[in-house]
């Protein structure tokens, strides 16, 4: 067995583990990726760049057509060839010697804890022994759930995995689930010629404001998907080359595949764990700086921790989390106050995220009704966007709304959501303004220039009666 010392061992090379790397060994420090998979992870070739790659050619014909654009149509094979293209064709040497430009170490294999500071890699060639130094840090990810429905694991479901990486289109799915990963496919699935059921036990996107599941269900009902709110599935069976599934209350949808979108859970199962105290399979609580509670060497970021199930959010703890390991490792002052440099602040009510549907969804903060179960004083501002001469510009028969969530007794805003064609380049906006706290009366001298979309927030501060 081959042993090696380091400062910092990081396990898993996705995007967050390759951020938190890179920042130890900007900071002077040695670091070491663990990877068991692809270097990149998730996002790069299963999750993130793929969906997005699927989707954006059947929203860009959209708003071709929406602009007086006549004609086209959308090439299923043209579609997944680009998306090859993002993937690499699930190649990572690329990435690979990203790494190796960084000055990271990287060692192929599974990773296991074998007692603090001590992780196994069990790779190709053999095991190898890492020590760390200074510190591990934890960025596995999560992986998606498989519900308990009874025949559902041995009829080969799709997750968001074989979603994304699909080769041949089939001509029927259903997809159980009402999240953003169960959405997104219902756009990409349907743009690429598959008939879509989609199967939610309540409502669609239902952690957003209500307009946005409304706006998305009936955008994909128009676009001939099944959307069944309420459904229950209670057993699915694959006989030959068909999926049956069937429904509390006695009904059946026959599809020929059957993804399943349901939820995340985290890749801790087999991670040694139990070496140093902690439950298999549990995600790992985490504080500010993304130290596991209880330990002064363990960190986890990302999905694994469970604070914000996004790659952005996920790089955003990486940077925390490396600057203050470098910092501690210094014996430097940590700045983990709220919104300091090594504090992952952001994490708990400025949180930004876009579902990539058609129309899509954009939104930062807090809903009203968390806000409400917060019990901070709000006042709710709802806009239709569509009526902002940006918007029509952007789309004949543009239909969308903005909402802004302001706490009264501060005068800023804790929520903004928008829904409509492009507003993702609405966001970051309303991010700043969140997580800068800007005051409204300041607000209102960001000028907006005209005509854009971004008129939207002269249109929201005037309704709040500026």
């Amino acid at each position: 067995m081959t042993v090696r010392e380091t400062d910092v061992v990081v396990i898993g090379a996705g995007p967050v583990g390759e951020n938190v790397a890179d920042r130890v060994v900007r900071g002077g420090l040695e670091a070491v990726l663990v990877e068991s998979e692809l270097v990149g992870g998730e996002c790069s070739y299963w999750a993130c760049m793929p969906s997005k790659a699927l989707l954006r050619t059947g929203a860009a014909l959209r708003a071709a057509r929406a602009a007086g654009v006549e004609g086209g149509a959308l090439d299923p094979a043209a579609v997944l060839r680009r998306r090859d293209g993002f993937t690499s064709g699930w190649d990572d040497s690329g990435q690979v010697r990203w790494v190796e430009g960084a000055g990271i170490g990287l060692v192929r294999g599974h990773g296991r804890l074998a007692g603090e500071r001590r992780i196994v890699v069990s790779g190709a060639d053999g095991d190898t022994t890492l020590i760390a130094r200074r510190a591990v840090v934890v960025a596995t990810g999560s992986a998606a759930l498989l519900p308990d429905i009874a025949g559902l694991a041995d009829a080969r479901p799709w997750t968001s995995r074989e979603a994304t990486s699909l080769q041949e289109v089939p001509g029927r799915v259903a997809i159980i689930g009402g999240g953003v990963v169960a959405a997104e496919a219902a756009t990409f699935l349907s743009d690429l010629g598959a008939r879509v059921t989609l199967l939610a036990r309540s409502g669609l996107l239902s952690a957003f404001e209500p307009v946005a599941g409304e706006r998305v269900a009936q955008a994909l009902r128009d676009r001939g998907v099944e959307v069944r709110l309420g459904a229950h599935p209670s057993r699915v069976d694959r006989e030959g080359g068909a999926v049956r599934i069937e429904l509390a209350g006695g009904e059946a949808v026959e599809v020929d595949e059957v993804v399943v979108a349901t939820g995340r859970v985290p890749r801790t199962a087999d991670l040694g764990l139990d070496t140093v105290g902690l439950e298999p399979g549990s995600w790992l609580a985490v504080d500010d700086t993304l130290r596991v509670a209880g330990t002064d060497w363990l960190y986890a970021t990302g999905d694994v921790n469970h604070r914000a199930l996004l790659t952005h959010q996920g790089k955003y703890q990486a940077r925390a989390a490396g600057d203050v390991i470098v910092a501690r490792a210094r014996g430097e002052e940590v700045s983990d106050r709220p919104w300091q440099a090594h504090a992952a602040t952001a994490d708990h009510a400025a949180v930004p995220q876009v579902v990539f549907t058609d129309p899509e969804v954009a939104s930062v903060g807090l809903t009203a009704a968390q806000a409400e179960d917060q019990g901070i004083p709000i006042r709710v501002v709802d806009y239709d966007l569509g009526s902002v001469a940006g918007a029509s510009l952007t789309a004949d028969g543009y239909a969308g709304a903005a909402r802004a969530v302001v706490d009264e007794e501060r005068g800023v805003l804790v929520g903004v959501t928008f829904v409509g064609p492009g507003v993702a380049e609405l966001l970051h906006a309303a991010t700043v303004a969140v997580v800068g706290e800007v005051p409204l009366e300041r607000l209102w001298h960001a000028v907006p220039s005209y005509p854009t979309m971004s008129e939207v927030w002269l249109r929201l501060l005037e309704a709040y009666g500026l």
